[in-house]
């Protein structure tokens, strides 16, 4: 089945020319001019993946991410933006969008970047209640199942957006050892994002807010000053 892309801009032109490159690719793809409808059509459409305006009338970008987050809708969102504001990109992040692009953007590098977003969340698949074949990392008192893209810490479920997710489980992979930002952008993210390094920080920071007892005083989670972050198991 063909993926399902969902456009929400308010620019006619840019949902003319995103859809038409979207579909030479093979995508099958939904449109909304304004945030109510793009809220909408997220929920009752189930796209794979939602390619959000920040500024739309109505309802804003930012509105729609948290209010989809809110309601546990983990549907991968790449961000638009026409500023080139830090605050705005990182404000997205925070609220649950897996990346960001700002305009104005080729078209043929917002697919490769849909691409890469599909190819590394896996689409977020939904939960599974088999347990009997599925892998298992145990570390501290977290278990995760890579399989089924569920953390348990201390048998209670937590909720994780896809990326969050991936970034959890290649530090978990690569435990013990340093990690810098930018081979965790390069592992995780996929693609090179111009050493724009704050994006790992501001997931690392999401991270520890929900796995950590004290996000202040990490068990889990080492900042290595100068070289990055180091996943470690808690001392008992």
């Amino acid at each position: 089945m063909d993926k399902k892309i969902l456009i929400v801009d308010d620019e006619e032109s840019i949902v003319t020319l995103l859809e038409y490159n979207l579909r030479q690719a093979g995508f099958d793809v939904l449109t909304a001019y304004d945030g109510e409808e793009g809220f909408q059509r997220a929920k009752t459409e189930s796209p794979n993946l939602i390619v959000l305006d920040l500024m739309l009338p109505k309802m804003d970008g930012m509105e729609v991410c948290k209010e989809l987050r809110r309601e546990h809708i983990h549907t991968p969102i790449l961000m638009l933006t026409a500023k080139d504001d830090e605050i705005d990109k990182v404000l997205g992040l925070e609220l649950g969008a897996d990346d960001y692009m700002t305009k104005p953007f080729s078209p043929r590098e917002v697919v490769a970047r849909i691409k890469a977003i599909l190819r590394r969340t896996n689409n977020f698949p939904e939960q599974s209640e088999k347990e009997g074949d599925s892998i298992k990392i145990n570390i501290g008192n977290l278990e995760i199942f890579p399989d089924r893209y569920e953390v348990f810490l201390s048998g209670e479920l937590l909720e994780f957006t896809p990326k969050e997710f991936e970034l959890l489980l290649y530090l978990t992979k690569n435990k013990g050892r340093v990690l810098t930002r930018d081979q965790l952008l390069n592992a995780v993210w996929n693609y090179d994002f111009a050493g724009d390094t704050r994006i790992v920080d501001v997931h690392i920071s999401h991270l520890r807010d929900k796995i950590e007892a004290n996000s202040k005083k990490p068990q889990y989670i080492k900042t290595i000053r100068g070289l990055g972050y180091k996943f470690e198991e808690p001392k008992v």
